[in-house]
């Protein structure tokens, strides 16, 4: 009956999403009461409290944007650099949930990972995935401690990038359940972006780098943006996760 109710509802992976409803609830009640908010349209991560990301669980709240898949490209691209660092420095700007910074460091436990957002709502919520004195809430770079100014060697970063005018065409779990401070990047989507590329240098050490996620159509714009901040822009992508991201090398001199 259950997955009866969520295929008629659109979900396409209803025998899924019953069996994790089912292995989430800890009374009969609490089942009927998580499908019917899932067939009123609430995403399936914030009905559970939680979503899978990189193997881990990550706790979410309402309203704040729910790690997508994708994003496992960042993490890849950060851990690797961390990895070879003794004691990496490693910034996860607009953070969201902290999931970016969650799996960096459960990838590479050595690293001093922080996190920022503007939300306050998100920085609650990735104080509960993270050291929560690691976590600080204010606009990108005027949230940080001061004394990573200049120390940060691997900044993740997924700034909101979606064009301010195609808002209204998004699956209608993000549109009408995140915040629109965590999807809106303008009238290109790059608003976010291009402040976080030119402030960068100020934070980054001599060797550091930048992971941003971008569009497809958005990465030559994201690259130049890079490119005149003085860094030097690669293209990363994975077709399966349809990932896209640029990483900006800052160049010892």
């Amino acid at each position: 009956m259950i997955v009866e109710e969520l295929r008629a509802a659109g979900c396409v992976f209803a025998e899924e999403e019953a069996a994790l409803i089912a292995a989430e609830a800890e009374h009969p009640d609490d089942v009927r009461r998580m499908v019917d908010a899932r067939v009123a349209g609430l995403p399936l991560e914030q009905v559970l409290g939680w979503a899978e990301f990189d193997g881990l669980r990550i706790a979410v709240a309402p309203g704040v944007f729910v790690p997508r898949r994708r994003s496992r490209l960042l993490v890849d691209l950060a851990a690797a650099r961390a990895a070879e660092l003794e004691h990496a420095v490693v910034v996860d700007l607009c953070c969201g949930t902290g999931a970016l910074a969650a799996a960096v460091l459960a990838r590479v436990p050595t690293a001093e990972v922080y996190a920022a957002d503007l939300d306050p709502d998100a920085v609650a919520c990735a104080r509960g995935n993270l050291p929560a004195e690691r976590v600080f809430e204010g606009d990108l770079f005027a949230a940080l401690p001061p004394h990573l100014r200049g120390r940060v060697d691997v900044l993740v970063v997924n700034a909101p990038y979606v064009p301010t005018a195609a808002i209204a065409s998004m699956p209608p779990e993000a549109r009408d359940h995140e915040h629109r401070i965590a999807l809106d990047g303008g009238t290109d989507g790059l608003d976010v972006q291009r402040r976080v590329i030119r402030d960068a240098g100020d934070w980054l050490a001599s060797d550091g780098e930048l992971v941003v996620e971008t569009g497809r159509h958005q990465v030559p714009a994201t690259s130049v943006a890079m490119a005149d901040a003085g860094l030097v822009p690669e293209l990363h992508t994975v077709t399966d996760l349809d990932a896209v991201a640029v990483r900006g090398r800052r160049v010892r001199r």
